[in-house]
């Protein structure tokens, strides 16, 4: 992934300004890491079938991922999650007040559409991509997830709400990132549909395995606040320690019939990613629940 590391900070918003934090509030969240999640499935989806594309891909590769660090930067806001650590390093309002970190949201959402218009792809594929995380990423998606978290802090809600609330908020964003690659290499409309499903699902396992993971790492750990979600709807708060494992451990199994269902190539590509994030949550300090 150093070529896509290597792209996506070319692909910075950069201006000319006489504001003396501006630029660097726009690349601090980006140049501080990340697992960059989205981009790899994205990208693993070009590697499986049209290899010759990767370069191309890159643009709505980092447009995810400009626009997955907009929504960190926005969580993290004392109006919202009220964080001071995200991926090792102080949060953007911390360092900069709430207003600048607001704008750098902003500026990374906005961004992102404009890498994907700017991509050297046709014109239709373009479209569809932004139709895609827009859709996703926004007013029924991301954003109503958020919206549903914050209204029911401190209200538990039940287990088919909870996982409702986690399908927009996380799990949306993350089936997107596979769509958008079928839409890249155009696979028919029965591989996207297959592709944005298993998606859905691995989002909702990768947001378990988070709330187990805040359960039991230290913010050094983690990079980010730990125990912490008390109040919140998260699946540890509703079903335990141990139960959110064994939920965990459910739906990294179906997640792994579904995956071996799929064709020798996609597979070969995804491999590696899947076993790395799969069962994750196995590998998170059992001593300390």
């Amino acid at each position: 992934m150093q070529d896509f590391e290597r792209f996506l900070e070319r692909s910075l918003p950069r201006v000319e300004t006489f504001h003396p934090d501006y630029n660097e509030a726009l690349s601090a969240m980006i140049l501080a890491g990340g697992k960059r999640f989205r981009p790899r499935l994205l990208l693993g989806i070009v590697d499986a079938y049209a290899p010759l594309l990767r370069e191309s891909a890159m643009y709505a590769a980092a447009a995810l991922e400009l626009f997955h660090t907009y929504s960190l930067i926005h969580d993290d806001l004392p109006a919202m999650d009220d964080a001071d650590l995200r991926r090792g390093k102080p949060t953007l309002h911390t360092r900069f007040g709430d207003a600048l970190a607001i704008l750098a949201g902003d500026a990374l959402n906005t961004h992102a559409f404009e890498l994907l218009a700017a991509a050297p792809l046709r014109a239709d594929v373009r479209i569809e991509m932004v139709r895609i995380l827009a859709e996703n990423g926004g007013s029924g998606g991301m954003v109503l997830g958020q919206a549903i978290d914050l209204h029911f802090e401190n209200s538990p809600l039940e287990l088919e709400q909870v996982v409702e609330l986690h399908r927009n908020k996380t799990a949306k964003l993350i089936a997107a990132a596979l769509e958008m690659g079928a839409v890249i290499v155009g696979l028919d409309a029965a591989a996207r549909d297959a592709l944005y499903r298993f998606g859905v699902e691995l989002g909702l396992l990768f947001q378990v395995q988070d709330d187990i993971l805040d359960a039991v790492q230290s913010p050094e750990e983690a990079g980010k606040p730990t125990d912490h979600d008390g109040d919140k709807n998260s699946f540890v708060t509703l079903l335990g320690l141990e139960g959110a494992r064994a939920y965990a451990d459910g739906l990294a199994e179906s997640l792994e019939q579904r995956f071996e269902a799929f064709d020798a190539p996609l597979r070969q590509a995804l491999r590696d990613l899947m076993e790395r994030y799969l069962h994750r949550h196995t590998f998170s300090g059992r001593e300390k629940g």
